[in-house]
């Protein structure tokens, strides 16, 4: 029996948050330019006939009124959904015109979602299905690309590995290197990234290095509803962040499998791009605004791109800041 598809749903509210952001693309203000997606996805989720709480959002770290953790959303009633949003993932790749800038949201079972409490930031090593089995981030860099590229049939030297371009890759970047692999070095884009590597045909093999938290627990979503293989380990940047994640109970040295990171099949995850990126395109203005989108369902593995026209005199009430 057909069932809701309620990453349907959520796709609006990436849509609208992608058309709202858009407008600064460039403009060189990132805080405009988040502001204005934050409060279209809200006012999106908030017409859908459904019940969600954020779990994953804005958050603590971005000090955000809106879309922050705990907040219920949404018109519905029956059971509730925990959400993970990032209304602008790439606010850098936005304010500069960059590649790669999406709007993101997942949704799980209440429950099913991985809390990071105090963590921002976490060690990742994500790939696609064929290389599932085939990571540990236990093991040295040079392994891992021996391993996944054993399971997909490629030598070292032909895999390509997304790694933020951070101070704190140097080393990891050097391994990289000196185990033969190529690198495609990005300033920001984790959700992407991570994306990137569990989609075919992006040109990325794998993720490593040290991302945010919070974008790892979204990411997992979809890396889990196409199959794909992840791992993850608290990572804390600071002294301050490490005191609190020990004080909360957190295990540094634990690796997360991706089940403990997303504990669902049924799930949901919808993205669309703001600016152009390996997956996705870039919203484009002409007398009617254009976005492409990406629906994954967690229960049916179902992946769909969409494609929609968006009339511009209909936008003017999604975001009172971007129109």
């Amino acid at each position: 029996m057909p069932t809701r598809n309620l990453g349907l749903d959520l796709m609006r509210a990436t849509e609208a948050a992608a058309l709202a952001s858009a407008r600064f693309v460039g403009r060189g203000d990132k805080e405009g330019g988040d502001r204005a997606a934050v409060e279209a996805m809200r006012l999106l989720l908030n017409s859908l006939d459904f019940r969600g709480r954020v779990v994953i959002g804005e958050g603590e770290k971005d000090q955000a009124p809106m879309l922050y953790n705990g907040e219920v959303l949404g018109q519905g009633e029956g059971p509730l959904w925990d959400l993970a949003v990032d209304p602008v993932e790439g606010t850098r790749l936005l304010a500069l015109g960059r590649y790669g800038a999406v709007s993101v949201i997942a949704a799980a079972p209440e429950g099913a979602l991985f809390n990071p409490g105090p963590g921002f930031y976490a060690a990742k090593l994500v790939v696609g299905p064929e290389a599932r089995q085939a990571i540990d981030l236990r093991a040295s860099v040079a392994e891992n690309l021996k391993e996944i590229a054993r399971a997909l049939r490629k030598s070292v030297r032909e895999l390509t590995v997304f790694v933020l371009d951070k101070p704190r890759h140097a080393r990891l970047i050097e391994e990289i290197r000196l185990a033969g692999a190529r690198i495609s070095l990005q300033t920001d884009g984790d959700v992407g990234g991570a994306l990137a590597a569990v989609l075919p045909d992006t040109g990325i093999d794998v993720l490593m290095g040290t991302g945010g938290t919070p974008e790892g627990v979204i990411a997992a979503v979809a890396v889990r509803a196409l199959g794909g293989g992840m791992q993850m380990r608290l990572d804390p940047q600071s002294e301050e962040e490490r005191w609190n994640l020990v004080h909360a109970g957190y295990d540094l040295e634990r690796v997360y499998t991706l089940e403990e990171l997303c504990a669902a099949e049924d799930t949901h995850f919808a993205a669309t791009g703001i600016t152009d990126g390996p997956f996705l395109r870039g919203v484009r203005y002409g007398e009617r605004a254009w976005t492409q989108s990406l629906v994954i369902r967690g229960a049916t593995r179902t992946l769909r791109k969409v494609e929609a026209w968006h009339r511009l005199e209909k936008l003017r009430g999604i975001s009172p800041v971007a129109y």
